[in-house]
């Protein structure tokens, strides 16, 4: 096969291919050039125009209540079935002692992680005691309790439906993608319409939620269930049903119990994130309640809370999830030595009840003896701002001005003496239009075309800003960009997603999410990539950096809005923080776990012709870990997504905030549209990184 000059000795066919793609690249350039030369000759090139968007959202409300008059009644059935267990639940959890719950939580702990996990459970609960927040953390726990078998039992079913029908697998990935991309607040639209508000709405909404990372973990679990054990099974004359039960699920159970932490997670998070429509006392409500009203002391300890929940239940979890494929030998004796755990729970539980009777502190703790730092936390927040406020509004205002304005509007736009030191002018834009080619001169040199295009496409961004950048450029660059990834179905896929929000009436929030996204994926990515390289290099940051990224793993979302708010109050800059915070995670590990799993014999080569460590890093270990890397960064981005509604609470005005306005107006249209498109965005973005790192995968020749 013969190789062509100047194109890295690849093959002449894919040099063609290279050759052919760079003229679509030029092409697509082109129009979006003619588009903006012609943006002001023509403003719908801009602002896609309100009378040229069909009543979708008054179709789907109108259909919305016809589905509700017919059905309502089936629901609030379903909403009294509910409701008696979880006001049992809730009831027993408020009627037992606390330190038999405490001592209980304590005892599974140590079934499920050791001496360590149960410490730690034992403090986190008793730390909902002493602060006065036990009765409304065992409200969450109620929601949690039913919502989890629930979901844990309907997953478990579609899971192993999935897994025995490729048919059933087929129908079940898509809308499985589509519950797990579409916000969390869309959930909860459609079901205040049918069972009201209350704490059903919360429950429903996490069970439906929480199904989704349930049923794929069953169903990959169960397929890559050893073909020697199946056949085993098989050869026994087992059954299909007892082939299923007997065989297959216990080879699985690692795997199944992995998806039930998941579904715990899920479920936890969903329902505090329901607590927004309020109708129950639970810590969600604390949290949601004392941010509204500025108490951020009290705000703080209820998310700490949460967060202290979140954790207990996610490595009680993962515990337990990791002995579930240990073999363990009978014991014999007994009933106390066969079940020890459950023995020294039920000893604390009757323990707890008679001395109660002695002791009313065991039952109730007394409000003499809540100890309760919000003062102090709100004294402390009011010292940072009175002292420190001045160098927060400065950070916070050269984010706005020098980096979000214009992601947002342009510089063109944003570019202003009072902040900048001049005004816009041809001078002022020569010179970036100067600094951007020099960029991409140094883009084109160490990478060639596909440097250069993504330096364009952030400079143009930059330069007129999502929100003034005509919509068929937009869509020219994200089709073409689609396809080169992953082939002309994406493309489609592309343009009808983009085509949904432009007809929806959903254009002109989705580039102020695109703009937020950007501006904070950007930032994360920078800094994980940053941090996860230095992790590699040096064991003692990776163990640092370790038990960090497991907690901010784990805290339920909104938890991040709390420390923020306190010192930077509501607005796009808080937003941004929020999104970081959350989405930095993945950017961290992957370019970790992608550096150190570049193989010895590489690195070793690379030393015995004489590269320096720098030159190893740069030219040799992170090209390999590009794969890794990308799909680090996909994650990022679809955490980001994730975010966004939660971030409509401090004030954005994206979709985040269509959707949080369609529930709290009930608007079932609106929220369709809003949810839909956020939706849409976090599935092509996912499609186009992971088509994009299989690309990067193929070309080393490495497996993802």
């Amino acid at each position: 096969m013969t190789a062509v000059a100047g194109t890295g000795g690849l093959p002449a066919a894919a040099a063609k291919r290279i050759d052919g793609w760079a003229l679509v690249w030029a092409g697509v350039f082109v129009f979006c050039l003619v588009c903006f030369l012609l943006r002001s000759q023509f403003p719908w090139l801009v602002a896609y125009p309100k009378e040229w968007v069909p009543p979708i959202d008054t179709v789907l409300n109108d259909g919305m209540r016809a589905v509700v008059d017919w059905f309502k009644f089936i629901f609030r059935a379903l909403s009294w079935l509910l409701e008696f267990p979880m006001l049992w639940l809730r009831g027993l959890l408020h009627w037992l002692p606390w330190p038999a719950v405490v001592l209980s939580a304590t005892a599974m702990a140590h079934a499920a992680g050791g001496r360590r996990l149960a410490w730690f459970t034992a403090l986190s609960l008793l730390y909902m005691v002493v602060t006065g927040y036990w009765d409304e953390s065992m409200v969450t726990l109620a929601l949690v309790g039913i919502a989890v078998p629930l979901s844990a039992v309907a997953g478990l079913f579609l899971g192993l439906w999935g897994a025995h029908s490729a048919r059933v697998r087929r129908v079940l990935e898509p809308v499985l993608d589509v519950m797990q991309t579409v916000p969390t607040f869309s959930y909860l639209t459609p079901l205040i319409l049918f069972l009201g508000y209350g704490p059903v709405v919360g429950l429903v909404a996490s069970v439906i939620f929480a199904v989704p990372p349930m049923v794929r973990n069953v169903m990959i679990s169960v397929a890559n269930v050893a073909p020697n054990i199946t056949e085993a099974g098989q050869m026994a004359g087992c059954s299909n049903r007892q082939l299923t039960w007997w065989v297959q699920v216990p080879a699985a159970m690692p795997g199944i119990m992995l998806g039930l932490n998941q579904c715990i997670m899920a479920a936890l998070s969903m329902v505090i994130i329901a607590a927004t429509i309020g109708g129950f006392a639970d810590i969600g409500w604390e949290v949601i309640s004392t941010l509204r009203k500025a108490e951020f002391g009290q705000s703080l300890l209820a998310g700490i809370v949460i967060a202290l929940l979140a954790m207990m239940l996610d490595r009680i979890g993962h515990g337990f999830s990791r002995r579930a494929g240990e073999t363990k030998l009978p014991v014999e004796g007994p009933i106390w030595r066969r079940h020890p755990y459950i023995t020294f729970a039920l000893a604390a539980l009757v323990a707890s009840l008679l001395l109660q009777l002695v002791i009313p502190a065991f039952n109730d703790w007394p409000e003499g003896w809540v100890i309760r730092p919000a003062k102090p936390l709100n004294e402390m927040v009011d010292w940072i701002v009175v002292n420190l406020g001045g160098a927060l509004d400065a950070i916070k205002n050269a984010a706005l001005f020098f980096y979000m304005l214009p992601l947002r509007i342009g510089l063109v736009n944003s570019v202003r003496a009072n902040y900048w030191g001049f005004d816009m002018s041809p001078t002022v834009a020569a010179v970036f239009v100067a600094i951007l080619a020099a960029i991409g001169a140094l883009a084109w040199r160490q990478w060639g075309w596909r440097g250069l295009v993504p330096v364009v496409i952030m400079g143009g961004l930059y330069y007129y800003g999502t929100s003034g950048t005509p919509w068929p450029a937009f869509m020219a660059v994200v089709i073409a960009l689609s396809v080169g990834a992953g082939g002309w179905r994406l493309g489609v896929f592309a343009f009808f997603s983009m085509g949904f929000m432009l007809l929806g009436g959903a254009w002109l929030p989705a580039m102020w999410s695109i703009y937020l996204m950007i501006g904070s994926v950007a930032l994360s990515f920078m800094i994980g990539t940053a941090l996860g390289i230095w992790a590699a290099s040096n064991d003692r940051v990776s163990a640092v950096l370790r038990p960090i990224n497991d907690t901010l793993q784990t805290m339920p979302q909104f938890v991040y809005l709390i420390p923020i708010i306190m010192l930077f109050k509501i607005g796009d800059f808080s937003a941004l923080l929020a999104i970081m915070s959350y989405a930095i995670v993945p950017a961290v590990r992957y370019t970790e776990h992608g550096l150190r799993s570049v193989p010895g014999h590489v690195i070793e080569a690379a030393h015995m012709i004489g590269c320096t460590e720098r030159q190893i890093l740069w030219q040799v270990r992170l090209p390999i870990a590009l794969p890794q890397i990308m799909l680090g960064l996909n994650q990022t981005i679809m955490l980001g997504i994730t975010m966004l509604v939660i971030a409509a609470l401090v004030g954005t005005r994206d979709l985040g905030q269509m959707v949080f306005g369609s529930m709290t107006s009930a608007n079932f249209g609106m929220g369709v549209i809003a949810g839909g498109s956020i939706a849409l965005m976090a599935m092509l973005s996912d499609r186009v990184f992971q088509a994009l790192s299989a690309k990067q995968a193929r070309r080393l020749g490495v497996t993802l």
